[in-house]
């Protein structure tokens, strides 16, 4: 005869929640490209700005800036030892709807250099002279405000006049 032995309970095993690795890690690298983008932004905004604007915000001077003017080409002078570059530019309106109204970017352009009360503001560049460097180019310039009231630009971009020409008709 067999007999019946009590049923011994063996004890639950405890329950673990598992704890999911995969989405953790995911975590982990999304948060860290949130901060490397956020401080990236932060690091290389820019603010654009006429120079008329410019020179009503010196509290902007500090910042890096990129501004837009129209160059007086008889201002343009280089340092051929330095590969320092040195011109004159003047405000031209950001607005596109006076540009429009002064007849287009070419006449806005020509307007502003020709403008005998405009005030013109020095840049110092330090690079090779850009061919189209020349009176009346619309002029782009990123760097930062000095204490003299001179720009010290890092990048110049350059815009050619006859480029807003139309062309004629056939």
């Amino acid at each position: 005869m067999v007999e019946d032995f009590p049923k011994v309970q063996t004890p639950k095993p405890l329950v673990r929640k598992k704890f999911n690795k995969f989405i953790m890690g995911g975590v982990l690298i999304f948060a860290a490209v949130a901060i490397l983008a956020i401080t990236s932004i932060k690091g290389n905004a820019q603010y654009y700005m006429t120079i008329d604007e410019l020179r009503a915000s010196p509290e902007k001077w500090t910042q890096n800036l990129r501004i837009s003017g129209v160059v007086l080409g008889d201002t343009i002078k280089l340092d051929p030892q330095s590969d320092q570059i040195s011109f004159q530019v003047v405000n031209i309106p950001g607005d596109l709807d006076t540009i429009e109204a002064m007849g287009g970017i070419a006449a806005a352009l020509h307007l502003a250099a020709t403008d005998p009360s405009a005030r013109p503001m020095t840049i110092i560049y330090h690079g090779i002279k850009p061919d189209l460097l020349k009176n009346e180019a619309q002029a782009i310039m990123t760097g930062k405000m000095q204490a003299d009231g001179t720009f010290l630009a890092d990048e110049l971009l350059l815009k050619c006049p006859s480029k807003y020409q139309e062309a004629p008709l056939n």
